[in-house]
């Protein structure tokens, strides 16, 4: 069994994992609703609630392991903000030296490369690795709020990021968008519910370095263009257009991300793909990427829903399915790291 914690952000999380079941146990306490009224996540917030999120989390979860073999604790040790980082280590830390369990820190963006197999796994864990094998290389897109890249993965089960953001990730700009349009944080999800009924090629907006096997993403470009849109539109004239420039600014943020997958599933030899990360829920992004799936004839993977945003599942199954993605060591060695990249441990 493997206990891991997840604290990267503004969600406290735990999870149980079991080699021949699968994930046995989950939680999660969000903190949406305490960041809600300063438009995005405060981190002096975020830290506070994980400090008294956490205790709790961990009674639960060990109830439920009740005497079991426990055999490593893992913890997210970055990317993510430093305070709330420190505040998952500090708990795991203490777990490990009350527990007597090893301690092991693991990457969150390898959380999600890993998420979309979770349920591959379940499906049945006796033979996973053989069905694994046969999905590689995989091509995987991780898309949230603060991370946006395309990595491949062969079967070395070590992932080579191809292409990244150089500045804002897609879901940030999703979120700023929606903020300029003066919806609520989080704004991904109301620009994706009132684009359902505009026309995505209303407005053009730009689609950066799409389309091609350039190695980067770009957004920034994209709420400058917004702003310089809507900033002369008057209170009712930007109301009844509101649904067409959604949709349309929508169809830009997904048309970077599907053009640049695209574009290397054309150039290479890939065998699945994968999409995960809290964007992957935006159905218009699904659909596109499906497609190009369909198109290539190759399965896609990706996550439920609950494991789409951060959460300690991912992080207890990427340590189980790809062990040398951790970072172990004497406790003291063992910190945090905010600007972890994927390829590193």
């Amino acid at each position: 069994m493997i206990l891991a914690i997840e604290s990267s952000c503004d969600e406290s999380a735990l999870a149980l994992f079991d080699p021949e079941r699968g994930i046995v146990g989950e939680w999660v306490n969000s903190q949406i609703e305490r960041h809600r009224p300063y438009g995005g996540v405060v981190p002096e917030i975020a830290s506070r609630e994980h400090l008294q999120n956490l205790p709790p989390l961990v009674d639960e979860a060990l109830r439920l392991l009740d005497g079991q073999r426990l055999e490593k604790i893992v913890v997210t040790r970055g990317p993510g903000l430093a305070a709330c980082l420190a505040l998952g280590l500090s708990a795991a830390k203490a777990l490990s030296i009350a527990l007597d369990v090893p301690l092991y820190g693991a990457n969150h963006l390898l959380g999600h490369a890993w998420s979309p197999f979770i349920d591959f796994h379940a499906q049945n864990p006796a033979t996973f690795a053989e069905r694994l094998a046969e999905a590689l290389p995989h091509l995987g897109l991780v898309v949230s709020g603060g991370n946006t890249l395309l990595f491949e993965m062969g079967s070395d089960l070590t992932p080579r990021i191809v292409a990244e953001t150089v500045d804002d990730a897609a879901g940030e700009a999703l979120d700023k968008g929606a903020k300029l349009l003066g919806m609520p944080y989080p704004g991904g999800p109301l620009v994706e519910k009132i684009a359902r009924g505009g026309d995505a090629k209303k407005y053009r907006f730009p689609r950066a370095f799409a389309r091609t096997t350039e190695a980067r993403f770009s957004f920034s470009g994209l709420k400058t263009s917004l702003r310089y849109e809507t900033e002369t539109m008057a209170d009712d004239a930007l109301k009844a257009a509101l649904p067409d420039i959604c949709a349309s600014y929508q169809a830009a943020v997904v048309d970077a991300l599907a053009g640049k997958l695209g574009a290397f599933l054309k150039a290479g030899s890939y065998k699945s793909i994968g999409l995960s990360g809290g964007v992957s829920n935006n159905k218009a992004l699904r659909t596109a990427v499906a497609k190009l799936a369909d198109k290539k004839g190759i399965p896609l993977y990706a996550p439920q829903p609950r494991h789409t945003g951060d959460n300690a599942a991912m992080i207890a199954f990427a340590a189980w399915a790809n062990p040398q993605g951790c970072k172990s060591g004497p406790m003291p060695a063992l910190d945090i790291d905010p600007s972890l990249r994927m390829d590193r441990q």
